[in-house]
């Protein structure tokens, strides 16, 4: 029969190994959290960048595209072609803000990291069974 400090070594030696692999999933999962982190940042940076050189450039567009229907229309009437633009403009905005809210509301923070963290837990509590 085996002596109680053999199936001691043996369990000890099992928790060890089960410890030193839970261990090196923690630091893969931390080491892809924090790439993934990082690609975000970037592609934030990237997107707010890109945002806003197309928010001054179509500021500019439009404040032209204005001063010239006004000057154009200016003779006619005047208030016309002020209402026109007023309602272009305002249906533009709402088009962007319901652009926005879509964007939101489908947004996904660290996608790859929440996968491989429910998998992993899946994992163990199918092990501890």
């Amino acid at each position: 029969m085996d002596s109680p400090t053999a199936n001691l070594d043996h369990i000890g030696g099992k928790s060890r190994r089960v410890l030193n692999r839970l261990v090196t999933i923690f630091r893969n999962r931390v080491e892809l959290l924090m790439v993934e982190v990082q690609e975000e940042r970037e592609k934030l940076v990237r997107v707010v960048l890109l945002a806003l050189g197309a928010a001054v450039f179509g500021l500019l567009a439009g404040i032209a595209l204005t001063v010239t229907i006004v000057i154009v229309f200016w003779e006619p009437s005047p208030i016309t072609a002020l209402l026109v633009l007023t309602v272009l403009y305002a249906g533009c905005g709402v088009g962007l803000y319901v652009a926005l809210s879509r964007l939101q509301r489908d947004w996904q923070t660290l996608p790859g990291t929440i996968e491989q963290l429910q998998k992993d837990c899946e994992c163990l509590e199918q092990n501890l069974e």
